[in-house]
């Protein structure tokens, strides 16, 4: 399948259609349809930029990256907290209130944020406006949280944007009683960087909660809640109304709330918060939503309906119902940025949201990053989470034996997680990352053992080897078996496994 784009010499791919259907005469005719739209439409979406940057070439700019990776390293790092604004405040009143320079959209919720932002970033930019994106936790590199016009701000950038606010971030340590943390000062960054740029919208994820976290020194024209589920409940609280408390502080005054589907208990809290704040509310299931979805090559084909109308036959090229849902959240939070259902009655521009969405990646997202035997990576971390990518692997692939790599954080719900993947594997391979915060591999084989049983586990705490067993027990079933192996768990394991696989 050829990736190059329609050119002068190149006929538009549209014109192709039939064609490519009738090379599919063995196949299904429903399947050879909805292969030949995959197809064009993903040529019309473009290739997908580079969203994971590698190393820098240049051994002094990789010098200097890792000089700046190394300061920012000494501070708090994301799981050690003091709920609290003041520092990232006072640093936003040094450098001049960056964050006030250019509108914003701010996204919240347990799962699905961050495939949400890059969807809601495609789409913004589809309609040619700059960007700013900011999400976390990082794949591979750390200059993947903060993107300029869809793409990961270079490592150049990313050394002069520390180097210019670092004389800031020094003079706000000294006033605090405790320094900034690793994401109060890359969220500083992202701000400046924004402004600096400038963009004309910042679409801005949560790193945890909403209320208190760093980035909520913004005030969010739209504010997007997705799902929400029990994750970091040492923090955040031990049911979905307890979380969706601290979820509720991004909705700002006049706001527009976009809500995915959420717990009863969680929905009134929410609301309330709108009510309060006098925001208006649109809800998936009642003012969006997803109309219709089938399975297509490299992703899904839906019919989703927005603010202002249906949008027939996008082209998602990422897996699962649950990216189907994101994919609704994101148009109808750049509809409510747009004024589409409040200010105009007319849908967005079909072909613009179909070019945008056929363009969308997701990195470590039910990525295929390898075939025969086919390697997926998910980075499923919690319950939820799991559920969500168990269910789509057995609706886009159709594997006969399935091996599990699983690394988790010692301070995750692994047996839920384990649990959620028990029908699904075959067997499991418990492994571990070389983060601080990774779970002791034996730790986790020993609940492993408690979901599986003893003969459906084995232990390599190194990734490279638990990869390599995998791959081996995934080709037992032979060459055309449909043997595949599934590695999640952390985004920290999915990061260094794609690594490992050359992926970046």
């Amino acid at each position: 399948m050829s990736d190059e784009q329609p050119g002068n010499d190149t006929p538009d791919p549209l014109e192709s259609f039939d064609e490519i259907i009738a090379e599919e005469t063995d196949r299904d005719p429903d399947l050879a349809v909805i292969e030949a739209g995959s197809r064009t439409l993903r040529t019309q979406g473009g290739p997908p930029q580079a969203d994971v940057p590698a190393r820098p070439e240049d051994p002094a700019l990789d010098r200097a990256l890792r000089e700046v990776e190394t300061e920012l390293a000494s501070r708090w790092g994301e799981t050690k907290l003091e709920p609290s604004v003041t520092r990232i405040a006072a640093l936003m009143d040094v450098l001049g209130e960056p964050q006030r320079t250019y509108p914003s959209i701010h996204i919240t919720g347990t799962n699905g944020k961050t495939s949400t932002a890059r969807m809601i970033e495609a789409l913004l930019g589809a309609f040619e406006l700059r960007t700013g994106r900011y999400t976390s936790p990082h794949v591979q590199s750390v200059t993947e949280r903060i993107s300029l016009d869809g793409a990961p701000i270079s490592a150049e950038r990313f050394i002069e944007t520390y180097q210019d606010i670092k004389p800031y971030i020094e003079m706000v340590d000294a006033s605090q009683e405790f320094r900034l943390s690793f994401f109060e000062v890359l969220t500083g960054m992202a701000y400046a960087a924004f402004a600096d740029a400038p963009v004309d919208v910042a679409v801005v994820e949560v790193g945890m909660g909403g209320s208190w976290d760093a980035t909520n020194v913004i005030d969010g024209d739209v504010a997007v809640i997705t799902p929400i589920g029990l994750d970091h409940t040492d923090r955040l609280g031990e049911t979905p109304e307890q979380i969706a408390v601290e979820k509720s502080g991004i909705i700002k005054p006049d706001a527009t709330v976009i809500m995915a589907q959420q717990p009863v208990d969680a929905a009134q809290v929410l609301l309330k918060k709108a009510v309060e704040e006098n925001a208006t509310v649109a809800r998936e299931g009642l003012e969006f939503g997803v109309v219709d979805r089938q399975v297509a090559v490299g992703g899904q084909l839906v019919t989703l309906r927005g603010l202002g109308g249906e949008y027939p036959e996008v082209y998602l090229p990422l897996h699962g119902a649950h990216q189907a849902h994101n994919a609704a959240v994101a148009l109808a939070a750049v509809e409510a940025f747009f004024g589409v259902g409040a200010e105009r009655a007319q849908p967005l521009d079909i072909d613009t949201v179909r070019k945008a969405f056929a363009s969308v990646s997701s990195p470590g997202r039910l990525e295929v990053v390898r075939r025969s035997p086919t390697v997926v990576l998910d980075a499923a971390h919690n319950p939820a989470g799991a559920e969500a990518a168990a269910e789509a692997v057995r609706e886009a692939f159709d594997f006969s034996r399935l091996i599990g790599v699983v690394g988790a954080s010692a301070d995750k719900n692994v047996r839920g997680l384990l649990e959620a993947f028990e029908p699904l594997f075959a067997e499991v391979v418990i492994t571990q990352n070389s983060s601080h915060r990774a779970m002791d591999a034996d730790e986790l084989a020993a609940v492993a053992v408690e979901v599986f049983g003893e003969d459906r586990v084995q232990v390599e705490p190194r990734l490279p080897e638990a990869l390599e067993a995998a791959i081996t027990l995934a080709e037992e079933e032979g060459e055309f078996a449909g043997g595949g192996v599934l590695v999640t768990g952390s985004v920290i394991t999915v990061g260094e496994a794609r690594l490992l696989l050359g992926k970046g």
